[in-house]
């Protein structure tokens, strides 16, 4: 029996002030398998964007565990979080979270100087992951000069250029039209088809979460399907 990439087991998130609890997720169970491509919907304050952030160990649950290809990742250090984040796991956001002063392919890189590569090796990474998500003719550029499309496609660029396990995009079409949002749909579509990525997003869109292999629908912190 295969191992799950993500498992989540009866997780809980509670957020506390000298006032006011809010239970942002509670008793959430979840298994995503290796190179599945599974979609998050549900209504806004539902827990989709709490629940991708504690997939990609950006937060820690308050109840339940977390497993990262069958090993438990809930009581890791902050060292060993922030390595398995640059090494397994790329972040694709509604926003693209793009340097303004820095080239495309100097954005590109920035995951790979944490990892203490080369410049060479950065820039050959860089390289491939733009020809992969079909930029090469703009690496030069400043995101400035990009379409919002385009900017996307350097975020997926940058997501990938480590060759993560694992790749989560909050809302990754959101702030783009249906032409532009059906294009980074199909390099998402494609990663996983043909690199076997892991691949989680959240989307309020039906028709592109149509497009992933299952839907996975949260209501007020519960999973309900």
């Amino acid at each position: 029996m295969s191992v799950p990439m993500i498992r989540l087991d009866n997780v809980e998130k509670v957020y506390r002030t000298d006032r006011i609890e809010t239970v942002a997720l509670s008793g959430v169970n979840l298994d995503i398998e290796e190179g599945e491509f599974v979609s998050i919907m549900g209504p806004s304050g539902c827990g989709k964007s709490t629940l991708m952030h504690l997939m990609g160990l950006l937060d820690a649950p308050s109840k339940g565990t977390i497993s990262l290809g069958g090993a438990a990742v809930t009581d890791a250090s902050d060292k060993a979080l922030a390595r398995l984040r640059n090494e397994s796991i790329g972040f694709v956001f509604q926003s693209f979270h793009l340097i303004p002063d820095l080239s495309v392919l100097d954005n590109v890189e920035i995951p790979l100087l944490y990892r203490k590569a080369g410049a060479s090796e950065r820039r050959k990474a860089a390289e491939a992951a733009l020809e992969r998500v079909g930029l090469s003719a703009r690496k030069h550029h400043f995101p400035s000069q990009l379409s919002g499309g385009q900017q996307q496609r350097v975020a997926i660029a940058r997501a990938i250029v480590g060759k993560p396990r694992v790749l989560l995009a909050d809302e990754p079409t959101g702030n783009l039209d249906s032409q532009m949002g059906d294009e980074i749909m199909a390099i998402l579509q494609d990663l996983n088809t043909r690199e076997k990525t892991t691949l989680v997003m959240v989307t309020h869109d039906p028709r592109q979460a149509e497009k992933t292999a299952r839907t996975i629908r949260m209501f007020d912190g519960r999973r309900v399907n």
